[in-house]
């Protein structure tokens, strides 16, 4: 399985809420609609490309849509929230990693894990690990607090 991760990004807010937060992602939808007029064009185009449900997050790609569902199994409450593709030519993980570091601030790293054949992965590796740094960076501006 390859691994991709994003550089370790500080949050300001505690990990049981970040957790509780991630592991329903239909809060973060009714963030996004309540400052939609705040979204630059570019990024409010890729966000039209994204569902959220209360367990899973659907995006649209060149494959078709891919379905991440939450991995109650493999998520560890307040330190790792992990999301598996339910629908996906090859199987993938989005993991997010949480690290408290005070009341007040946690260290996050966002990874996607995939199982790519050889070839394949030299044609994409760049643009995963693009993808890996920018939901990394997204992470620290979510307002896990208000949400």
């Amino acid at each position: 399985m390859e691994s991709f991760k994003s550089n370790p990004h500080a949050i300001a807010c505690d990990a049981a809420t970040i957790y509780s937060k991630l592991t329903n992602p239909s809060l973060i939808k009714n963030q996004i609609d309540a400052h939609a007029d705040k979204i630059d064009g570019e990024a409010r185009q890729h966000l039209d490309t994204v569902k959220f449900t209360e367990d899973s997050i659907a995006i649209q790609s060149p494959m078709g849509e891919v379905t991440l569902a939450l991995d109650h199994e493999n998520s560890v409450e307040g330190r790792r929230v992990v999301y598996t593709a339910t629908s996906s030519p090859v199987p993938i993980s989005m993991v997010i990693n949480l690290e408290p570091q005070s009341d007040e601030t946690t260290m996050s790293t966002a990874e996607l894990q995939l199982e790519l054949p050889f070839f394949l992965r030299k044609m994409v590796e760049g643009q995963l690990q693009e993808g890996a740094n920018r939901f990394g960076e997204l992470l620290t501006h979510i307002p896990f607090d208000r949400l």
